[in-house]
Order: C-alpha cells, then structure tokens, then sequence
C-alpha cells in the first residue's frame, strides 16, 4: 500500500508545473525538461488514470525567439511574447504527448471566465468533454488578453479552481522546491514539514512571498493559499518538485501533503467562496449578522443599512458587518438602484414584487474576513 493512497488512487489528476520548471533564461523553453514531465504524464494516462495539466510557461517560451532577456515589465509586451510563446509552448506538449499516443487540447482561461458564474459552467463542460473524448486538456491563463484587474496573477491558483471545475480528486502543485519547510532552506537549517492538515500547521511558518525575477511569478505563498484552497473543497494537494512528480503521483511520501480539510462544496458554493469576483457591498446592522452567521438565515432588506458598488440582480456582493468585517458573499436579488428605497424596512411592509430575500441563504457562504484599508 502506498503512503499517500488519497493520492495513488486518484482516478483524476490536475498536475500545475512552473515557469521555472520549464523554461531557462536566456533559453527559453527547455525541451528536455518538458519531455521528462511527459514522458511522467504519458505513464500515468497509460495507467488508465485521466490527467489535466495547468501549465505556465508561455511569456517564458515567447522570449527568446522575441530576443528578450528577461520577463518584460510592461502589460503590452508580456502579453505580446505570451503570444509567440503559446503557440510554441502548445506545440511542444503536443508533439512529446504525441510519441505516447495521447491528443491533447489548450484550454485558455482569463480570471473573468471563473468569476462569471455562466463561463464557469463552460469551462467545467469543456474540460469534461475533452476528458470523455480521451483528450488531455492544457490549461493556462491567456496572457495575450489578461490585464493586470482580471488576471490570476499565477497558476498556482488557476490550478487550485481548475481541479474544482475538473471535479478532480487529487492536486499536483510542481516548482522547482522540494516542498514546504519550516524555514528557508537556502539560509540555513530547515525541515520539510510532511503533511499540512490545517492553517495552525504553518502557524509559525514564513513562507516566501510571489517573486518576478527571472521567469517565474509564483512563490511558496501562493502555493501554499492555493493548496489549502483545493483542501477545503474535498481535494488533496501535493506540493513538490517536477523531479520527484512521478513518486508523488504514485503516493510516496515526497514534498508536503495538504490533506482533506472538508467536503467537497456543491459547484455553486465553492464559485461563490472562491471564483466570484464581488460588484458590490451590502452593509448589515448587527441583528442581520447574527441572523446570518448563527442561525444560517437568509438576508432580508430590514437588516442592510446601505449598499455600495454597481450591480445587478444575480451579482456576486459581500455582506459586511457593522465592524468592516466581510461576513458572507452571496448572489444578490435585486440591482443597485433598486435596494436604497427598501433599507431597514420589514417584509411586510413592502410591495409584494420587493418581498422575496435579498441574498437567499441557498445563494450564500459565509467568509469572515477583516476588510483592509
């Protein structure tokens, strides 16, 4: 029996590799590097095992046939060697994907289509139907359209709602680290922590933060919120080097497990938590929030003392208390100009149109973060 048997028997895998696994400066995209990762996928699809690969790497492959050397700084030529580099990127996949007879297909995502509830349902089917026409999507976030408000901003976290959208059953987070460690290895003495079963393990962690030397814009940090992102929605997370993918696809006991921190949400829920980008805000009294919080109500007009932010009905918005905390997020039921003519008044005192929930409990999670500044 393996060590990690959440991780062996995973029937569907999503694998994210690196910038810096995959690509050197000035050289650009390492050919030899991409085949070994592979040559690792194409035994595990032979395995009968289904493989969804997130990979970065594409403004890193575009530099050298632009004659750059280094990541550009600016949006405009980032997103212009994004895409020389894609095309050759995708190529290369394909033609080492090729010489295990597997057909794969580029997925190309901007953080826009994960946060509109209706592209999110389009991005679950397509990668569903590639997986059933035994096709091995790869998926990147498309730097040739980003901008800088709607962009991932790395793939770590592209990855980690991938493998929801994927319905995945297990998370391979590659770099060029070992794992996570208690302390920065390249410094001095540090221990490579094993499993990670909640935030209090890495409670007295200092974790590096996202860097942009070289060719990479990812860091530990960012690996580390991605990973306990696919935990708490039911998906275990290894986080390890592209060297030793192989033994941690099989279930060894190599880089740092983040295990199962609770059940898989419903695709609604988990959009709402993690994928939603908010339009706006619904400032309750204190009587709403507990109403909220404690007793799992839905949110009635009587308890909002102001709104801001330009919605419409079906947005995304946060439920902020008295205090600047963000209780919940939910999908609002009326637009903005709609709301001021109903604050603080009870059901009963309204139109029948206005007498439904303003944000239903069905259509709510509750989150519980301070607002900054």
């Amino acid at each position: 029996m393996s060590a990690r048997p959440e991780i062996a028997g995973a029937r569907r895998v999503v694998v994210k590799v690196g910038s810096s696994s995959l690509t050197t400066l000035p050289g650009g995209l390492d050919e030899a590097r991409l085949s070994a990762l592979v040559d690792v996928l194409g035994g595990v699809r032979a395995g009968g095992r289904e493989v969804v690969l997130v990979s970065s790497g594409a403004i890193a492959a575009g530099l050298a046939p632009l004659g750059m050397q280094g990541r550009p700084r600016d949006l405009a030529t980032a997103q212009a060697a994004a895409s020389v580099g894609q095309l050759r990127l995708v190529q290369t996949y394909a033609d080492a994907f090729a010489r295990h007879q597997v057909t794969v297909g580029q997925v190309l995502l901007t953080a826009d289509d994960l946060t509109r509830r209706s592209h999110y349902r389009n991005a679950h089917r397509t990668v569903e139907r590639l997986l059933a026409l035994g096709v091995l999507p790869i998926v990147n976030e498309n730097d040739t359209v980003a901008t800088e408000e709607i962009r991932f901003g790395d793939n770590d976290r592209l990855a980690a709602l991938v493998a929801h959208v994927a319905q995945a059953e297990a998370l391979l987070l590659l770099s060029d680290v070992d794992g996570v460690y208690d302390g920065d290895p390249r410094s001095g003495p540090a221990q490579l922590i094993d499993t990670v079963r909640s935030a209090a393990d890495l409670a007295a962690v200092t974790l590096g933060s996202a860097r942009r030397n070289g060719v990479g814009t990812g860091g530990m940090a960012t690996k580390v919120e991605a990973a306990m992102i696919a935990a708490h929605a039911g998906v275990p997370v290894v986080v390890t080097s592209t060297a030793q993918a192989a033994a941690a696809l099989a279930g060894e006991r190599v880089g740092t497990l983040f295990a199962v921190a609770g059940r898989r949400p419903g695709a609604r829920q988990f959009w709402l938590r993690y994928a939603s980008r908010p339009r706006g805000r619904l400032h309750l009294d204190e009587g709403a929030v507990r109403a909220v919080r404690e007793r799992n109500a839905s949110l009635l007009a009587a308890g909002i003392t102001g709104a801001t932010g330009e919605f419409l009905a079906d947005d995304p918005v946060e439920l902020v208390g008295p205090d600047g905390t963000v209780v919940a997020r939910g999908l609002v039921a009326y637009d903005a100009r709609e709301l001021p003519a109903l604050f603080g008044r009870k059901t009963g005192e309204l139109d029948p149109e206005y007498r439904r929930e303003v944000v239903h409990r069905d259509e709510m999670v509750l989150v519980g973060r301070r607002i900054v500044g």
